[in-house]
């Protein structure tokens, strides 16, 4: 019971972190990624993340940005920025979206459809 009124405490604690203009910016950016509107995309930070990588998204989203991944499917679905720099997704939800870009790209799609194949599915983890 504690832990339930204490969880929705944090719910306006947590918008407000992520309303502050470097995290404002770091939403937009995981947003575009995702293609998915910001509001849907911050109610899924405020579920996933704590306050503390809700802070620090900034830093960590200029550190991925400023060491790119060298697959490039792996790049285009941002595995490692989305489950090592940012835990936005799970090892399991992430190795689903690469399963599914590589199920795509080997049905004669080139890095782009593939990529969008898993991207799909983790825009569906992230809207629901």
């Amino acid at each position: 019971m504690v832990d339930i009124i204490y969880e929705k405490d944090l719910r306006p604690m947590k918008y407000h972190v992520l309303t502050g203009p470097r995290q404002d910016r770091a939403v937009r950016a995981i947003a575009k990624w995702f293609n998915v509107r910001v509001q849907p995309m911050r109610k899924f930070l405020i579920e996933r993340l704590d306050m503390s990588d809700m802070e620090n998204m900034p830093a960590r989203w200029e550190v991925a940005e400023a060491a790119p991944e060298a697959d490039p499917l792996e790049a285009a679905l941002g595995a490692r920025r989305f489950t090592q720099n940012i835990p936005l997704f799970t090892d399991e939800e992430m190795a689903r979206a690469l399963d599914a870009a590589l199920a795509a790209g080997s049905e004669g799609g080139d890095t782009d459809v593939a990529a969008k194949a898993g991207k799909d599915l983790l825009k569906e983890v992230i809207v629901g």
